[in-house]
């Protein structure tokens, strides 16, 4: 004779089959989200890291600062030095050494020169953003771009002499009476007047000293070429682009497009940072720890899947039996 199910018998098979399969799911997501060393889980998430060019600090970057950090990002906009491209660069290197996980590295005018030599070799380092910036190629440097794409810069600084630490040197200022139409011709006088006065100067040598490497030649970049540039010649800036294969965009802006137009940089930046956030290291060819984690998680998945499976059969059979 068949045997039937006894009473009520057939939607405790279905529970117990959705509640066996919840714990397969919830079984295989824990042993699949990647773990950090405190058993916390990662964030792909990168840290954007803003460097300010010549005449210029970091308050430069306020108004993308504020609407990275709305979008959720971390943000650093640290003091450049500009005592000249080799001690700059190194110093921007050693601040994204403190840095956790991805970085996208932001450089605006001269700040375009550090990041493209503070980024070479460091693997943290996702994605490059050139905001109306100066991009040398190894050999290279400020001056010899200039010579190419002449601007209107070179008539509007001055010269004076400075010592420090037992150096002697020259500084370069934007004078006064040029800052507004050379500098930042979209932004108000009122505003271009204080610019001048707490400008900060920069040496000689961030202009001189040659590059000696161009990670934009190995790390996807975006440009922002400012159409209204008078510091750096918008032609220079559409010849680096090109030259590197940049996501470009172009705007009717100043040399200070992240002060006049804050909301374009800042959507430049956040096409850098989510390419960064979608990209996912492969595998490596050979064996290695990575691997093995990786192997591992399949494993229990496969494993809990065939418990769960097993676990349904013998339920489902027990309660199938007739009663006695």
């Amino acid at each position: 004779m068949a045997a039937f199910p006894v009473p009520g018998s057939r939607r405790r098979i279905r529970r117990t089959h959705l509640i066996t399969a919840g714990c397969a799911m919830a079984l295989c997501s824990s042993m699949t989200a990647p773990a950090t060393a405190d058993g916390g889980t990662t964030s792909t998430k990168p840290t954007i890291v803003l460097v300010h060019g010549a005449f210029a600090d970091a308050s430069s970057w306020n108004g993308v600062v504020e609407r990275l950090e709305r979008r959720g990002y971390a943000v650093i906009a640290p003091a450049n030095p500009l005592r000249g491209l080799y001690n700059d660069s190194a110093y921007i290197a050693s601040v994204l050494d403190s840095i956790k996980g991805p970085i996208v590295l932001v450089g605006h005018s001269y700040g375009g020169s550090l990041i493209s030599s503070a980024a070479a070799g460091h693997p943290q380092v996702k994605s490059l953003v050139y905001v109306s910036a100066l991009m040398p190629d190894v050999g290279e440097n400020g001056m010899s771009l200039a010579t190419r794409f002449p601007s209107e810069l070179g008539t509007a600084t001055k010269s004076v002499p400075y010592r420090a630490g037992g150096v002697n040197g020259t500084d370069l200022y934007l004078k006064p009476d040029r800052l507004h139409q050379i500098f930042a011709a979209d932004l108000p006088e009122s505003t271009t007047r204080l610019m001048a006065v707490t400008q900060r100067p920069v040496a000689t040598t961030a202009f001189s000293e040659k590059a000696k490497v161009a990670a934009w030649r190995h790390l996807p970049s975006w440009f922002l070429v400012a159409k209204q540039d008078k510091a750096i010649n918008p032609e220079q800036e559409r010849f680096e682009a090109k030259r590197a294969g940049s996501h470009t965009v172009e705007i009717d802006s100043s040399h200070v497009a992240m002060l006049s137009h804050p909301q374009a940089v800042t959507d430049l930046v956040l096409q850098a940072a989510t390419a960064a956030d979608s990209a996912r290291p492969s595998l490596p060819a050979t064996g290695s720890a990575h691997d093995a984690r990786a192997e591992t998680s399949l494993t229990g998945i496969a494993a809990a899947s065939l418990v769960a499976g097993a676990g349904a059969v013998l339920l489902s059979r027990r309660l199938r039996r007739p009663a006695p």
